[in-house]
């Protein structure tokens, strides 16, 4: 691993840095790439190393703020992504952030930030990711008519897959079933299930749970009902 793994938008922020130090900070943030999914923890604790050796560059504060997300550090993560977004004046995180508000047990600010002049700028997958995090802040209200209605955008009617389809229509199908829709839920789950082609959801064991199936493995090891 020599650093220039790192994506062409991240090393030219670190162009500003001595040559060697920029490859140092690569490579830490290489790591941290690599290691967020499956050990958020030591992600963490490489973006702190590059964070220690440069912290006046935008991309290794949001590096640091995404790890200490996904390390399930919330307070940490809300004040290096403030700081990244001061560095880079970008918006981005901004639903991660309104995420963290929740995991600190404040909706309130989550919807707050989902309210935001920001959040009406958002691309179009970050404004998925912030309207699933808008619906669970009704949930931890104790809002579930409200966490479906927050759901109910064009985008589940798109007849194409995005890449945000499995998320979004995991989370309504979610969010039906808090609000004892479990026909609509059952649904959904069904839908969410079709478009996960990567996995990233449970959304074929959530259908299969709801409508009495049993889930069996098929010969590559991936779930049918």
């Amino acid at each position: 691993m020599t650093g220039d793994e790192l994506d062409r938008t991240a090393k030219s922020e670190l162009k500003t840095l001595p040559k060697e130090l920029a490859t140092e900070v690569a490579r830490h943030l290489v790591m941290a790439g690599r290691l967020i999914d499956d050990d958020p923890e030591q992600a963490y604790q490489h973006t702190l190393a590059a964070r220690r050796k440069a912290s006046r560059v935008g991309v290794v504060r949001e590096a640091c703020g995404l790890a200490a997300y996904h390390a399930g550090l919330w307070s940490v993560a809300l004040a290096e992504l403030r700081a990244a977004r001061r560095l880079s004046g970008q918006e981005a995180y901004l639903a991660i952030m309104a995420d963290a508000e929740r995991g600190l047990g404040r909706p309130e600010r989550a919807l707050d930030l989902a309210r935001s002049d920001e959040a009406g700028r958002l691309s179009p997958a970050e404004a998925i990711e912030m309207r699933i995090v808008e619906s669970g802040a009704r949930r931890d209200l104790g809002q579930p008519g409200a966490a479906v209605l927050a759901l109910q955008v064009p985008e589940l009617r798109d007849e194409r897959l995005r890449p945000w389809s499995a998320r979004l229509f995991y989370a309504y199908a979610d969010a039906l079933a808090e609000a004892e829709r479990n026909d609509e839920a059952a649904d959904w789950f069904a839908r969410a299930a079709a478009a996960d082609r990567e996995g990233e959801t449970d959304a074929a064991e959530r259908y299969a749970e709801m409508e009495g199936l049993d889930i069996i493995d098929d010969d590559d090891g991936s779930p049918e009902a």
